[in-house]
């Protein structure tokens, strides 16, 4: 690995920079390790693991605003890790399993573990969150809470669905990782958002129109590769409002929709 990198999706490129994706990094202990850790300017989820540590800190960047949510899958002393975030060295003590941090990228944020680590990293855009406070009747998220080793029952949930897919052939599709992103970015807003004003939120469902549109695309998308941000917008609503509601709407999201629907086809493949 060069003095900068960036993670990789698991298998073939996607064909968009705005598509979601996961990817797995096992260190060696032996390569270099860049000094710098550059995200992409989307939703993405990562699994950093090493088993001899790091010899020096590394910044995190990104080129959007966004939130750096991570997690450890096990435990480190707290002699053998340390983070920073705007220059400023944050105190921290042992980390236990699942424990989470959240650091927005604007305070370049820094770390160093010097012992063998397993870490899963979401970047999320700021972007994608103010569209989901909006919709949820929030207005703008200005700022968002610091949180270093914080026990976040949510945030060990997501990330304990995800882990099997992550490093896997048989990745997770753009929709499950765009329903992960509402979830997780949701989940933020409320728990870590400096919360401002309240709006009226709007809890109907599709129109017939949106329904039946959104019900072709789906029908024609049943590999899962289409976007729900597509959908969304064909039915000329945000993404947020969109998800809301097609679950009011149809009683579950896009994704066990297409879940249900494959099964559906497969059932009377077999049958014929």
């Amino acid at each position: 690995m060069g003095k900068n990198a960036s993670p990789k999706p698991d298998n073939t490129p996607q064909t968009s920079s705005e598509v979601p994706f996961t990817t797995f990094i096992p260190l060696d202990g032996k390569s270099p390790v860049p000094s710098q850790f550059r995200t992409p300017g989307t939703f993405t989820i990562t699994r950093l693991q090493s088993p001899a540590g790091l010899p020096d800190r590394i910044t995190k960047l990104s080129p959007v605003p966004a939130l750096l949510v991570s997690i450890a899958l096990k435990s480190l002393p707290s002699s053998s890790y340390q983070v920073w975030t705007a220059d400023k060295l944050i105190p921290t003590a042992i980390v236990h399993p699942f424990r989470s941090n959240v650091i927005d990228f604007d305070s370049q944020p820094r770390c160093w573990a010097g012992t063998a680590f397993d870490y899963v990293h979401y970047s999320v855009p700021r972007r994608g969150l103010d569209d989901i406070a909006e919709d949820l009747g929030f207005g703008r998220v200005n700022d968002y809470r610091l949180a270093v080793l914080e026990e976040d029952l949510v945030v060990a949930q997501i990330t304990k669905s995800t882990l099997p897919f992550l490093g896997r052939s048989d990745r997770l599709s753009v929709l499950a990782l765009d329903q992960f992103s509402l979830i997780l970015g949701a989940h933020l807003i409320q728990r870590y958002g400096l919360l401002q004003k309240t709006a009226r939120r709007s809890k109907g469902g599709l129109a017939p129109r949106q329904k039946r549109r959104a019900s072709e695309l789906l029908h024609e998308n049943m590999h899962g590769r289409i976007r729900r941000s597509e959908v969304a917008r064909e039915c000329r609503l945000s993404v947020s409002h969109f998800a809301r509601s097609f679950k009011t709407s149809f009683g579950i999201s896009t994704h066990q929709w297409l879940i249900q629907h494959r099964w559906v086809r497969l059932r009377l493949g077999a049958a014929m």
